[in-house]
């Protein structure tokens, strides 16, 4: 078989799910330079990924589309691209059926019921076994069987330390250079981002607990900004307030302020980031930003956890709510009706870690 000069990599899924496949993105183009290589993510994504040097063409598609005349009419337009590799990284039958859909000679995704009929190899994805790059890292097993001398010895799927594992997310330069103009204006202080919201709400850390880290930064001198997006400006209004930060001079509340790019390049300016479990939270790990994470629903096993020495996790012990996990997104509603594993997350103990990472971030 002849190598791919053009591959199509789908994954539909949220924003943490999308910025978590481009290491398999990454892999795929030092393994084939010359193919053009074009990314499908849900709609609204495409601009954070427009600077991204591997990728051709990023496309939106629209979820909501689901009548089988759109289906049929988007599946056309995939033939019509003509991919000679398609390399499924979302897990749902709508998925797998616009991989079929495609036509695409050789497709890929994970082993499992009807997304079996769709692709022509199929990958057990091994969930709870591996973190999630790992796991978008094995749908590279057949390529790289079919083209071994196309991948390094090194490169290793399994091993969350192995090279290429890390997201290299690049931004557009517009957005980076409004960051810079944004941090340069400040006053010299460390910067705290907060970041109170979640599309699911049972990921939401407490209002209170969120407002003392909030009232303690700004007691030690430290620029507090307040993320949010669309639907979550009452979230980020109720910490400003419980706060008692409203018109504070070192307050900034950026709620609906950014862009998808924007808010990247913001977050990856910041010395501490404190943030629920969400999309933005990979945002930050992934360019190296310190980072405090709030998980109650989602634990360890469920392979989302951010990576690197300045991570930290704050969690309830498993043992004291044997309910964690309650899902893969947690839930709208709390199922025991107590919300214990957000409610019992010690704000001290997150204020302790958050006060050593401004402590020791370099003067701007």
């Amino acid at each position: 078989m002849k190598t791919p000069s053009t591959i199509a990599v789908w994954n539909t899924a949220f924003l943490g799910d999308a910025v978590l496949t481009l290491p398999l993105l990454g892999v795929l183009k030092a393994a084939f330079p010359d193919a053009g290589l074009d990314f499908y993510v849900r709609a609204g994504l495409e601009p954070l990924f427009a600077a991204q040097p591997e990728i051709r063409q990023v496309y939106g598609v629209n979820k909501k589309a689901r009548s089988p005349r759109l289906l049929w009419r988007e599946g056309t337009l995939l033939r019509e691209r003509g991919y000679d590799l398609w390399i499924n990284a979302h897990p749902s039958f709508r998925s797998a059926l616009m991989a079929r859909l495609g036509g695409s000679p050789w497709r890929i995704g994970y082993r499992g019921g009807l997304r079996d009929f769709a692709h022509t190899d199929a990958v057990p994805r091994r969930f709870k076994q591996l973190d999630e790059i790992e796991r978008l890292l094995q749908l590279l097993r057949p390529v790289r069987n079919r083209f071994p001398s196309f991948f390094p010895p090194e490169f290793d799927p399994d091993c969350a330390a192995g090279p290429g594992h890390w997201p290299r997310l690049v931004l557009p330069a517009e957005a980076e250079h409004k960051a810079e103009t944004f941090f340069a204006a400040l006053p010299l202080a460390p910067c705290l981002g907060l970041h109170p919201g979640s599309v699911w709400a049972t990921k939401r850390w407490t209002t209170g607990g969120f407002a003392t880290i909030a009232r303690r930064a700004a007691d030690t001198g430290a620029h507090v900004l307040v993320f949010a997006g669309p639907g979550e400006e009452d979230m980020a209004a109720a910490v400003i307030e419980q706060a008692g930060l409203r018109g504070h001079p070192r307050l900034h509340d950026l709620s609906c302020a950014l862009s998808l790019p924007e808010l990247a390049a913001w977050l990856k300016r910041l010395d501490v980031y404190v943030s629920n479990d969400s999309g933005p939270l990979h945002l930050a790990w992934c360019q190296h930003t310190p980072v405090t994470a709030l998980f109650g629903p989602t634990v360890r096993e469920l392979g989302f956890f951010p990576r690197g020495d300045t991570a930290n996790v704050f969690e309830v012990d498993r043992g004291q709510l044997p309910c964690r996990p309650c899902g893969l997104h947690g839930a709208k509603v709390c199922p025991q009706g107590h919300h214990r594993c957000m409610k019992d997350i010690d704000a001290e103990a997150v204020w302790h870690d958050v006060a050593a990472k401004l402590h020791a971030a370099p003067v701007r």
